[in-house]
């Protein structure tokens, strides 16, 4: 490639997009693209709803308030982390913190951005926005008894052997736990 080309002129070309379906959580269409050697082709684009997750950390920072749930679509029992959509009009820190509070019986004591990032870019658009919280209080049982199997505080220095034993494998829960474990927030 040469160096002198600008990023317009590598951009691909989208020549539509044609809904396949569109629903309150996800829209699903398919794109005709052309790469910038014209080549055409047609992609699957799926577009979701921003989501709010957050990773609470005890007040020694030694453990992370996790769910363990079945996620039927992959079969698995998995840990995660508390979080869901962003509702219309609300701010995703606030979104992290509700979610939280409805899916673990534990409210944030702080909110603090960590990073957004977008787990799977090359066919959809589905921005994950992380938090962190530093302590939680408990305010009794969690509103949704569906989420999760049950909630525990893991250690964080169980993560990366739960990570390599399949037991934490959605994007943002790693994402978000690796995050805290290579850069360690210090005490408030």
């Amino acid at each position: 490639m040469d160096p002198e080309r600008t990023n317009e002129q590598t951009k691909w070309t989208i020549h539509g997009e044609r809904v396949i379906d569109d629903t309150r959580r996800l829209k699903l269409s398919i794109a005709s693209v052309e790469l910038p050697d014209g080549v055409r082709f047609e992609q699957y684009v799926l577009r979701m709803p921003k989501s709010a997750i957050m990773v609470v950390l005890d007040d020694a920072l030694e453990n992370v308030l996790m769910m363990w749930r079945h996620r039927f679509i992959i079969d698995r029992w998995v840990w995660e982390l508390p979080g869901g959509y962003v509702d219309p009009g609300e701010e995703p820190g606030v979104t992290a913190a509700r979610e939280v509070e409805e899916e673990t019986g534990w409210r944030p004591r702080t909110v603090e951005p960590l990073v957004s990032l977008q787990p799977t870019v090359g066919s959809a658009d589905a921005e994950t926005l992380l938090f962190l919280s530093r302590g939680a209080e408990y305010i009794g049982d969690a509103v949704d008894i569906n989420e999760a199997e049950r909630v525990a505080w893991v250690p964080l220095a169980s993560v990366r052997e739960r990570i390599a034993k399949g037991e934490i494998v959605g994007a943002s829960s790693q994402v978000g736990l690796l995050h805290v474990l290579a850069f360690p927030p210090e005490r408030s």
